[in-house]
C-alpha cells in the first residue's frame, strides 16, 4: 500500500483520496496491537498521502483532534507524526518545492502542538521505556525537519527530561540511544548557533552536565553508551566549532568541549576517538584557511595530545604475528588515522612532530609494537616535512635501512613504508640510493614484505627517475623475473610502472632495446598462451599479462624531438600481432577484450603519429569483431585513434568509415527495448567517440548521413540518469554546437556555422523540449551544469529562436500535480524564461535551472 501511494498515487482519481485516507486511518487503529512493522508501514502510507494530497488541510491538527485523548492510539498517532517529516524530503515522493514549502510551513504552524501532546505524553506514561523511545525519536524527527520553535523548546520540560534519562546509570541501551539520536538531532538543528542563542544555550550546558555519566558508562564497560556520549560530544564540537575558534575559551567557545573529545579519544577502544575524525579534519580546515598564528597556538596543545592518542591506538597487540592487515576494520582505522594526521599536522609543525617521534625511538627501548606505531605516523607525515639539508630525515634515513631482520615483522614492513615515502630525501642525497635498495631488495625476496617494497620502490623511482637510470639494468633484472616474487597484482604492475619511467630516462638510442626486453617476457608468456589453446583447445587468462603491457606503454614516454623516430615504434610493430592473435582468441569475453583494448590504446599514445603502420589492420579487426560481439571499449579505442589521426587529411575518411560501421550495430543495441539504461558503458563511449569527431574533424562528421541518427540518439538519451554516459552525451552536444559558435578564424567556421545551422533547424526544438523534460523528471541534480552548458551554446547560436523553443518547451510541461497541488504557477514559468533567456553568462543559467527544477522534485 504504501509504494503505491509513494510511486503510482497520479493513478487515483482525486475524489476517491478521502475514502483512502479513512480506510487507512481505520486500518492503523484496528491493527495497531499486531506488528510494529505493520504499523510504521500504514504510518508511513498516511504520511505520504497527506503529503500529496493538497485538499487534505491541516492534517496533524486533525490528526491530534481525533485520537489525543485515547492513550491506547497515542503509539500510532506519535508515529505518524515521526514518519511525517521524514517524508518532506523524500526522494520516491516528487511533490516539488512548492508543495513542499506549502508543507513546511504547515509543520511549523503546528509544531508546538506537537511538543505539547509529546510532553503530556511523557507526563501521563510515567517511565513507560517504549513510550518515551518513540516520544524521542518523534521529536528528533521535528528537530531534524528544523520546524522547531527554539525559544519554545530552550525553556521545555521534555529538554530536561532528555538530559535526566542520559544522565542515569541505569537508563536502558535503547532508550540511551533513542535519546543520544534526539540530542544529536538538537545539536544539529542549531548548527547557526547565533539565531538560536536560547536553546544552543541549553544544549552546551546540558551536554557538559554528561562528563560524570560518560565515565561512570567506562567504568562499567558499556561501551554502546560510551559510543553514544561520544557521538554528543563530537555533535557539541561540530556545532559550536565557528563559536569556538572565533572567541576560543570565552561562553560557548569553551574549550572545555575539546577536553571531552580527547577524554574519548583516551578510551581503549579505537571505535570511539574514530567518532569524532570529521570534528578534527573540520577544525584543521578551518585553522587552515584562517591562518592566523595566535589562534594555532591555542590549539596546538590539543591537537598534540590527539596525536600522541592516536599514535597509541595505531598499536598493534604484542601477541599479534606477521604484517599489519590493511583490509581489515583495524587496518582501516589506521588509513583513517593517518589521512588525519597529514590533514592536521600543520598545526604542531611536521619537521617538529617527526623530530620527536624519532626522538622517542632512538632515546627509549621501546617495544615493538610502539616502535612500528611510530614509525607509522612517521611515514603519515614523512612527505610535508621539507627534505633540504635536513639532517634528521638523513638520519632516519640511516638508521631504518640498518634495522637487522632479527626485528619483528610488522616493524620491518612499516620501515619499508617508510622509506618509500622518503623518496624525496633519497632524490636529494644520491648516496643514500644504493643502501637503500639494497634494504628493500632484501625485502623483496621475502614473502610478507615483497608487495610493500615494490611499493617502495615504484615510489623511489617515480622521485628519482634520473638517479635510477645507472641502476636499469638492476630494475630489468627483477621485471623478468617478477613472477618469482611473492606480489600482489597491483605492486607487481606498480613495479613495473616505476620501470618504465626510469626507461624513459635513457638515452633515445638504448630504449628500444631495453624497452623491447623489458617487453618480452609478457609477449613471451601471451605466446605460450595462445599456443597451449591451439594445442590442447584450453583458454587460459592473459589480463595479467595485457595489464603489465599495459603499464608499460602507459608510462614509457620519452622526450621525442620532431623529425627523429619514436624510440617505441617499431616494439610496438612486433607486439602488433600477438596482441591481435589475442583479442581475435577471446573476442567473445568482454573483460578480456577490454584489457586488450586498453592495452592498444596506451601503445597507440605512446607512439602517437607512429602507429600509423597499425590503423588500418587495428580499424579492420575492430570493426569485424564488433559486428558479432559489439563490446562498447571498441568504441573508445576508436576514440583514441580519431584523437590521434582525426586532424590528418588522409585519415578522415577512413575514421568517418569506421564511425559509420561501429554506429550500425550501436544502433540496433541501443533501440532494443531499455536499450539506453542496460547499456549505459556503450552510449558513454559512443558519444566519446562522436565528440572526438567534432573535435578533429567537425566538417567530416557534419557532412556525413550519420550524423542525423547520432543526434537523434543523443536527444533520446540526454534523460538517461547515468553519471558516466549521460555527460559524455551532453558533452557531444555541447561541443557539437559550440562547433558553429566558436569563430576561431580557420577557414571552414563559415562551412561549420552552416551545417550546424542546418542541424538546429532540424532538430533544436526537440533538443530543448527533451533537456527541459529530462532535468524536471529524469535527471538528478548533479547533472543540471551539463544541461545548462548545452542550452546556453544553443541560444549563444541563435538566442531569438532559443526564445521560441524555450517558450513551447515550458508550455508543455504539467502545472499542477495529480494530488491537485499547484506545482508551478504562471509567473514562475515566466520568470524562468526571463532568467534564461536574458542571462550574460552559463552559471546563471545553471542558477536559474536549479531553482526551477525544485519546483518538480
Amino acid at each position: 500500500m504504501k509504494m503505491k501511494i509513494q510511486t503510482s498515487f497520479y493513478e487515483l482519481p482525486p475524489e476517491t483520496h478521502n475514502a483512502l485516507r479513512d480506510s487507512l486511518l481505520t486500518h492503523i487503529q484496528n491493527l495497531k496491537d499486531l506488528s510494529p512493522i505493520i504499523v510504521t508501514q500504514l504510518a508511513l502510507a498516511i504520511a505520504d498521502l497527506a503529503l500529496q494530497m493538497a485538499s487534505w488541510k491541516g492534517c496533524v491538527h486533525t490528526l491530534i483532534e481525533k485520537y489525543n485523548n485515547d492513550i491506547s492510539s497515542m503509539p500510532f498517532l506519535i508515529e505518524i507524526l515521526t514518519v511525517l517529516p521524514e517524508e518532506v524530503h523524500s526522494r520516491s515522493l516528487r511533490i516539488g518545492a512548492n508543495r513542499r514549502t506549502e508543507i513546511i510551513e504547515d509543520l511549523a504552524y503546528y509544531s508546538s502542538t506537537v511538543v505539547t501532546l509529546l510532553t503530556t505524553c511523557v507526563e501521563k506514561t510515567g517511565i513507560d521505556e517504549k513510550m518515551f523511545i518513540k516520544v524521542f525519536r518523534c521529536l528528533g524527527s521535528w528537530f531534524n525537519l528544523g520546524v522547531l520553535d527554539t525559544n519554545f523548546m530552550a525553556s521545555n520540560q521534555l529538554l530536561m527530561v532528555l538530559f535526566q534519562v542520559l544522565q542515569r546509570d541505569e537508563t536502558s541501551t535503547n532508550l540511551h540511544e533513542a535519546a543520544s539520536d534526539c540530542v544529536c538531532s538538537a545539536l544539529y538543528a542549531i548548527e547557526n548557533v547565533d539565531t538560536n542563542m536560547a536553546l544552543a544555550l541549553q544544549l552546551f550546558q546540558g551536554v557538559l552536565t554528561l562528563e560524570t555519566a560518560y565515565h561512570m558508562a567506562v567504568a562499567r564497560e558499556d561501551l554502546d553508551k560510551v559510543l553514544n556520549y561520544c557521538r554528543i560530544f563530537t555533535e557539541l564540537c561540530e556545532t559550536f566549532l565557528e563559536t569556538t575558534v572565533r572567541s576560543p575559551g570565552q561562553g560557548m567557545g569553551d574549550l572545555r568541549t575539546l577536553e571531552l573529545l580527547l577524554i574519548c579519544a583516551g578510551h581503549p577502544q579505537y571505535e570511539v576517538v574514530e567518532i569524532s575524525f570529521n570534528f578534527w579534519y573540520r577544525l584543521g580546515e578551518h585553522l587552515y584557511k584562517i591562518n592566523d598564528a595566535a589562534l594555532h597556538t591555542i590549539f596546538r596543545p590539543y591537537i598534540q595530545r590527539l596525536l600522541h592518542c592516536l599514535a597509541r591506538h595505531c598499536q598493534l597487540d604484542p601477541d599479534h604475528e606477521g604484517i599489519p592487515e590493511d583490509t581489515d576494520d583495524f587496518g582501516e582505522f589506521r588509513m583513517r588515522v593517518s589521512d588525519l594526521v597529514k590533514d592536521v599536522i600543520f598545526l604542531v609543525g611536521s619537521m617538529e612532530c617527526f623530530s620527536q617521534l624519532y626522538s622517542t625511538l632512538k632515546e627509549g627501548n621501546p617495544s615493538w609494537e610502539v616502535t612500528e606505531a611510530v614509525l607509522f605516523i612517521m611515514a603519515a607525515i614523512a612527505k610535508s616535512v621539507d627534505p633540504e639539508n635536513n639532517p634528521t630525515l638523513s638520519e632516519v634515513l640511516q638508521q631504518v635501512v640498518l634495522l637487522p631482520e632479527s626485528v619483528h615483522m610488522a616493524v620491518r614492513y612499516t620501515s619499508i613504508e617508510l622509506v618509500g615515502e622518503m623518496s624525496e630525501v633519497v632524490d636529494r642525497n644520491p648516496r643514500f640510493l644504493d643502501p637503500v635498495l639494497n634494504y628493500l631488495m632484501k625485502g623483496l625476496r621475502e614473502k610478507p614484505l615483497a608487495s610493500a617494497a615494490a611499493k617502495a620502490i615504484h615510489n623511489i623511482c617515480s622521485v628519482c627517475r634520473d638517479h635510477m637510470a645507472q641502476h636499469f639494468q638492476g630494475l630489468l633484472d627483477i621485471a623478468r623475473a617478477l613472477d618469482s616474487f611473492a606480489l600482489s597484482t597491483e605492486a607487481a604492475v606498480g613495479l613495473l610502472k616505476g620501470t618504465a619511467l626510469v626507461l624513459a630516462r635513457l638515452p633515445l638510442e638504448k630504449i628500444a632495446e631495453c624497452l623491447s626486453d623489458l617487453c618480452a617476457v609478457q609477449v613471451l608468456a601471451l605466446k605460450k598462451l595462445l599456443a597451449e589453446e591451439s594445442t590442447n583447445g584450453k583458454s587460459a587468462d592473459p589480463t595479467v599479462w595485457l595489464d603489465r603491457l599495459a603499464v608499460i606503454f602507459r608510462h614509457t614516454n620519452p622526450i621525442v624531438e620532431n623529425g627523429q623516430t619514436h624510440p617505441c615504434q617499431k616494439v610496438i610493430q612486433e607486439i602488433w600481432p600477438v596482441l591481435s592473435e589475442t583479442l581475435n582468441t577471446h573476442q567473445a569475453d568482454n573483460r578480456i577484450v577490454e584489457r586488450c583494448c586498453r592495452c592498444l590504446r596506451f601503445a597507440v599514445r605512446c607512439v602517437g603519429k607512429g602507429s600509423a603502420s597499425l590503423l588500418q589492420p587495428l580499424v579492420t579487426q575492430m570493426v569485424s569483431v564488433y559486428q558479432v560481439y559489439p563490446h562498447s571499449c571498441f568504441l573508445y579505442l576508436g576514440s583514441i585513434l580519431v584523437d590521434e589521426y582525426g586532424m590528418e587529411e588522409g585519415c578522415r575518411q577512413g575514421l568517418l568509415d569506421m564511425l559509420q560501421a561501429l554506429c550500425m550495430p550501436t544502433f540496433q543495441l541501443l533501440e532494443q527495448q531499455n536499450g539506453l539504461r542496460n547499456h549505459p558503458d556503450t552510449v558513454d563511449d559512443l558519444f566519446r567517440l562522436a565528440t572526438r569527431f567534432v573535435q578533429r574533424s567537425p566538417v567530416t562528421l557534419l557532412s556525413s548521413s550519420i550524423i542525423v541518427h547520432i543526434i537523434q540518439c543523443a536527444i533520446a538519451a540526454t534523460s538517461l540518469d547515468h553519471r558516466d554516459a549521460n555527460c559524455s552525451v551532453m558533452k557531444f552536444v555541447r561541443d557539437l554546437i559550440h562547433t558553429g559558435v566558436a569563430n576561431d578564424h580557420e577557414e571552414d567556421f563559415e562551412v561549420r556555422k552552416q551545417l550546424i545551422g542546418q542541424a538546429m533547424e532540424q532538430h533544436g526544438q526537440q533538443l530543448v523540449t527533451q533537456l527541459m523534460h529530462s532535468c524536471c523528471f529524469c535527471l538528478p541534480p548533479y547533472t543540471l551544469p551539463d544541461v545548462a552548458e548545452v542550452l546556453w551554446e544553443v541560444m549563444v547560436f541563435d538566442r531569438p529562436t532559443f526564445c521560441r523553443w524555450l517558450e513551447n518547451a515550458l508550455k508543455g510541461l504539467p502545472k499542477e500535480t495529480s494530488g491537485g497541488a499547484v506545482t508551478v504557477t504562471h509567473k514562475q514559468l515566466t520568470d524562468f524564461h526571463k532568467q534564461v533567456t536574458s542571462a550574460e553568462e552559463c552559471k546563471q543559467v545553471c542558477w536559474a535551472i536549479r531553482e526551477f527544477t525544485r519546483l518538480f522534485r
